[in-house]
C-alpha cells in the first residue's frame, strides 16, 4: 500500500440534474482526506432534458442511451479538464479520477418481481481517452451483486472523515435525496441509509410553478404553512416505514407521486412547506431509528445545507442535536459527495473495500469499481 500522499479526482452528478461537481482530493493513508480544489460544470439545459426524460422513460431506445452518456462523459470530461488547469496539473498528476456515473434508475428491490439493479450512465473508456487520466468507475454493482442496496456508498467515506471518538455525529447529505449516516463515539458500528426525498420534490415543484430551478433559501416554503393532512398522506408512503437497509430515487419520489395526492385546492406555497417539512420529519424520524435521543451533532451536507428554511425544520424536528455545516472540517457542503468518489478511487487501486455491509446489507465488504487505463 501507498505511504505518501496522493491526489485523486472525484466526479458526482446527482438527482438535481443540474451539473458535474469534480473534487480535487489528497489522501494518504494515516490521516484525514484533504481537499484541494473543485470546480462544479453546469449542466446544458438540453442534456438535463434528456436525462431527465430517460429517468422517468417507460421505454428508451438504445440510440438515447448511447447519445445521453456520450454527451454526458463529455461533461465530465470537461469538468475534470477545468479543475486540472485551474489547479496547474497536468493528467498525470492525478492517480485516478473517481467517477459516480449520473444515475438513471436504481432499483435495488427489482421490479415486479425481476432481478435487481442499478443504472449509472457513464463511459468511463471515453473519460479516459478525453482526460488522459486513469478512471476508476462502476463503483454500485459490486455491492449490489453481494446482495447489498448499492447505496449509499458515502457513509465508509464519512467515517474516515468525520469520526471522533468523543462525540456521536451524524452525517446528513441534503441532496435530491437525503441520507444519513450515524458515526458512535463509542465503537458501535456505522450505520446509515436513505431517509427520502430532499431537495428533488422541493425543486420540482418550484419549476412546476415556473418559480425558478429552486426555492433560494426556503423562501418560498417559509412563506407557506403545513397542511397536515396532506403530510400525513405523504408520510403514509411504504418507504418510510421500511427497516434498513435502505436506498431510493426519482423511480419513487417525483412530481406525478406527489400530483397524486393533491386535491387541487392547496395553495402552491402550502404544498412547498409541506414538503419541507416532509424532508425535515423523515429525517428526524430516521436519525431517531438510528440513535433514538441521543444528543449528537448534526454535519449537514449538499446543496440543502444552503436552505436556511429546511435547517430551521430540521433543528425544531431534533432538539437533541446540534447543527453543523461540513465547513467546519475544510469540507464545504457542496463538495463531500465529490469527494467521496476520489476516495472510492483511492480505495479501489489500494485493494481496499469501499463499502459497509452495515450500511448496505452487503454479505461482506467488497472492493467497488472497475479501472480504465488512459
Amino acid at each position: 500500500m501507498q505511504s505518501h500522499t496522493e491526489i485523486y479526482a472525484g466526479l458526482m452528478s446527482g438527482t438535481s440534474l443540474d451539473g458535474v461537481d469534480a473534487a480535487l482530493v489528497a489522501i494518504a493513508p494515516d490521516s484525514a482526506p484533504q481537499l484541494l480544489a473543485t470546480h462544479a460544470e453546469p449542466m446544458p439545459r438540453s442534456l438535463h432534458q434528456q436525462l431527465l426524460t430517460l429517468c422517468h422513460a417507460d421505454t428508451v431506445s438504445f440510440a438515447q442511451l448511447a447519445a445521453a452518456e456520450q454527451a454526458f462523459c463529455h461533461l465530465q470530461a470537461r469538468a475534470v479538464r477545468t479543475l486540472l488547469e485551474n489547479r496547474g496539473l497536468a493528467a498525470d498528476g492525478v492517480m485516478a479520477v473517481g467517477s459516480h456515473g449520473q444515475t438513471i434508475e436504481h432499483a435495488p428491490g427489482g421490479h415486479h418481481g425481476g432481478p435487481a439493479y442499478t443504472l449509472q450512465l457513464d463511459n468511463p473508456s471515453l473519460l479516459a481517452e478525453l482526460t488522459g487520466c486513469r478512471v476508476v468507475a462502476d463503483f454500485r454493482r459490486r455491492d449490489l451483486a453481494a446482495g447489498g442496496q448499492a447505496a449509499p456508498l458515502a457513509p465508509a467515506f464519512h467515517q474516515a472523515l468525520f469520526h471522533d471518538a468523543k462525540e456521536d455525529r451524524v452525517i446528513l447529505n441534503l441532496g435530491g435525496f437525503a441520507n444519513i449516516t450515524w458515526l458512535a463515539r463509542d465503537g458501535h458500528a456505522t450505520q446509515g441509509f436513505d431517509t427520502g426525498p430532499a431537495n428533488v420534490l422541493l425543486d420540482a415543484w418550484c419549476q412546476h410553478h415556473d418559480r425558478g430551478s429552486h426555492d433560494e433559501n426556503g423562501r418560498w416554503a417559509a412563506s407557506g404553512n403545513v397542511d397536515p393532512v396532506l403530510l400525513a398522506h405523504l408520510l403514509d408512503e411504504p418507504f418510510f416505514h421500511q427497516p434498513p437497509p435502505r436506498s431510493t430515487g426519482r423511480e419513487l419520489f417525483h412530481l406525478a407521486w406527489l400530483k397524486q395526492h393533491l386535491s387541487g385546492a392547496e395553495h402552491p406555497a402550502d404544498v412547498q412547506a409541506t414538503l419541507a417539512q416532509l424532508t425535515a420529519n423523515s429525517v428526524a424520524s430516521g436519525i431517531r431509528q438510528l440513535c433514538g435521543e441521543r444528543a449528537t451533532t448534526l454535519i449537514i451536507g449538499g446543496g440543502g445545507a444552503h436552505n436556511a428554511d429546511l435547517c430551521r425544520r430540521l433543528g425544531d424536528a431534533l432538539p437533541q442535536s446540534t447543527l453543523r455545516t461540513a465547513d467546519a472540517w475544510g469540507w464545504p457542503a457542496d463538495w463531500i459527495e465529490a469527494g467521496a468518489f476520489a476516495w472510492l478511487a483511492y480505495r479501489r487501486l489500494n485493494h481496499l473495500p469501499g463499502n459497509l455491509p452495515e450500511v448496505t446489507g452487503a454479505a461482506g465488504e467488497r472492493v467497488l469499481g472497475g479501472v480504465y487505463a488512459p
